[in-house]
């Protein structure tokens, strides 16, 4: 059998500042799935079509609007404990705190 190296498939929590290994942006983790739950079209429109069998997660993304849909495998823990920018912050998180964003109840839309 052939080893793949393939990135350590990390697991974050909701309110934990994250940071995109190939694209740099930090954002925090607003919600997570066990697996891809995108559908086939969006899934093969994705440019990197990371392996769908791990966790994904919905992150807001600092300085921006936006709000995206990544793999596991894709993301590291951001170290930094600076707070972000995002329109979205407050509908899905109470504070700040030690770091990471408290998430309270509103759910994610899914």
């Amino acid at each position: 059998m052939i080893a793949i190296n393939r990135p350590p498939r990390s697991v974050f929590e909701p309110g934990q500042l994250v940071r995109h290994r190939r694209y740099g942006y930090r954002g925090v983790v607003v919600d997570r799935d066990e697996s891809c739950q995108a559908d086939d079209q969006w899934y093969l429109n994705n440019q990197t079509q990371p392996d769908r069998d791990q966790p994904w997660y919905h992150v807001l993304v600092d300085g921006s609007v936006s709000c995206t849909y990544a793999a596991s495998e894709g993301l590291v823990a951001d170290s930094s404990q600076r707070q972000i920018e995002h329109p979205l912050l407050n509908h899905f998180f109470s504070e700040f705190k030690n770091g990471a964003y408290v998430r309270n109840k509103q759910p994610w839309p899914g």
